[in-house]
């Protein structure tokens, strides 16, 4: 008998290699290259038609029936807006996230919504028992006898039971636990998770059901096993927040059926995840008024624009070298723009520690929040406080210039309708916008950061 071939796997990226090596050839990473027996095609790897021309040869594109493709609606409108309009039918979606931050959770609320609509749902889970997820539902309402709940790990029974049952949404919580029995590997290996996501997308695509399933991360936070299951899928989800705060963020990071700059805010309490409509005026809650340091920042995630406040202290510092900290934005950015502080405006912050912070627990990298950095920094070196009613928006160069950020109107809009009267900005977006501003809000269009109003009393 011939001895079974071996080969080897990166589990970061699912590069296969026929021999090990301690650093990955592809992704460059260490220690990553784990050993799977070689196994012949499995029928998750089959050949046969989709669902969509009914035959497996190659058609022109007249014959292809280009009918719009129906979505159902979630029950959360948040969740609705990060899929790009609500559930595509036969679509394959990935939801990933720290491990206690909500997956199941928002998964079992949304599965409990489509079940109270009528739709018939099948939540799979390989990691809790029958008693405990019927434990963790009680916490969100009471459930409709269409949502039905299965305890199984062998996905060839969870097919089986899925076509008895025909439901509309199916829910595989996790992928990592399931298994083929084809594949001599042991559940969360390469292989099995491979070859299990192929399986489901071809069952997805050829019953038109729409597979939701849930990921575990990596210490790095992201999606634990190959980086190949990220492109296998039609949509991947991530659920970011911070264990100490109650906000959580859905963010799509890839999505065939929408747009990936949308995200959803949820807040986590005892009955489960309730969404956030209005995330600008949760995220200003508590703050403090005309205090030094503190700047209220304009920003876009998204067609959504979310009010955010940005936090700066400046002290003097009792080391040689002076500290620097930043939570929630880019570190690397804001030393950027306390060089250029220190050039252009002539602050040196060289004796002073610098801590920044984006209050609510919402991270935020777009450009547009220099403006309100360089702005809370000074004010917190002079302990001066900002006029009250302003916000501030803006993208600042190498050079001290300020550049036009996208959507500037809807920026201002959302100011507005929160109450603010006084928004800086480029001087670019400032005559673009004029004649559109609603009445009453007095614009401050800067070319440079040289031009900083002198009733900031910088």
């Amino acid at each position: 008998m011939a001895k079974e071939k071996t080969v080897f796997f990166c589990t970061e990226c699912g590069a296969e290699t026929p021999k090990w090596s301690g650093q990955c050839a592809a992704c460059g990473a260490w220690n990553t290259i784990a050993e799977a027996p070689k196994t012949r095609k499995t029928k998750a790897s089959g050949t046969g038609p989709l669902r969509d021309t009914g035959v497996a040869g190659p058609v022109s594109l007249k014959d292809i029936d280009a009918r719009e493709e129906q979505r159902i609606s979630t029950g959360m409108e948040e969740l609705n807006r990060v899929l790009g309009g609500g559930i595509v039918g036969g679509s394959l979606v990935l939801a990933s996230g720290d491990p206690g931050i909500g997956k199941s959770t928002l998964l079992l609320q949304m599965a409990r919504n489509l079940a109270i609509s009528g739709e018939k749902v099948l939540y799979v889970s390989g990691e809790e028992s029958l008693s405990q997820i019927k434990l963790r539902a009680l916490r969100i309402g009471d459930c409709p006898d269409s949502l039905w709940f299965m305890a199984e790990t062998d996905m060839e029974t969870i097919r089986e039971q899925a076509l008895a049952i025909r439901p509309v949404v199916m829910i595989v919580d996790s992928v990592q636990t399931m298994m083929l029995p084809e594949v001599e590997s042991a559940p969360g290996s390469v292989s099995q998770i491979r070859e299990n996501t192929a399986y489901l997308m071809r069952f997805a695509k050829t019953e038109n059901i729409a597979v939701f399933l849930v990921g575990h991360v990596t210490k790095d936070g992201s999606v634990a096993g190959p980086k190949m299951l990220e492109h296998m899928v039609d949509t991947v989800l991530y659920f970011e927040g911070d264990s100490t705060t109650t906000y959580r963020i859905l963010r799509a990071v890839k999505n065939r059926f929408g747009s990936t700059n949308e995200i959803g805010v949820f807040e986590m309490g005892s009955g489960g995840l309730a969404e956030v409509a209005n995330p600008s005026e949760h995220m200003l809650r508590g703050m403090p008024e005309s205090e030094p340091g503190s700047v209220v920042a304009v920003t876009m995630e998204g067609t959504r624009p979310i009010l955010v406040e940005v936090q700066a202290l400046v002290s003097k510092t009792n080391f040689n070298l002076p500290r620097r900290t930043a939570a929630g934005t880019d570190f690397n950015r804001m030393n950027l723009l306390l060089a250029v502080i220190e050039k252009r405006v002539g602050v040196a912050f060289s004796g002073c520690d610098a801590y920044l912070n984006v209050a609510g627990g919402l991270r935020v990298t777009e450009p547009a929040l220099d403006l309100p950095i360089i702005l809370a920094m000074l004010s917190g070196y002079r302990n001066m406080p900002l006029p009250e009613h302003t916000v501030a928006f803006g993208e600042i160069g190498l050079t001290g210039e300020l550049r036009a950020v996208s959507q500037a109107l809807q920026r201002v809009r959302e100011a507005a309708k929160l109450g603010y009267r006084t928004i800086v900005m480029s001087a670019a977006d400032c005559e673009k916008i004029r004649g559109d501003a609603p009445k009453g809000i007095r614009l401050i269009g800067l070319h440079n950061i040289r031009e900083i109003p002198k009733d900031f009393a910088f």
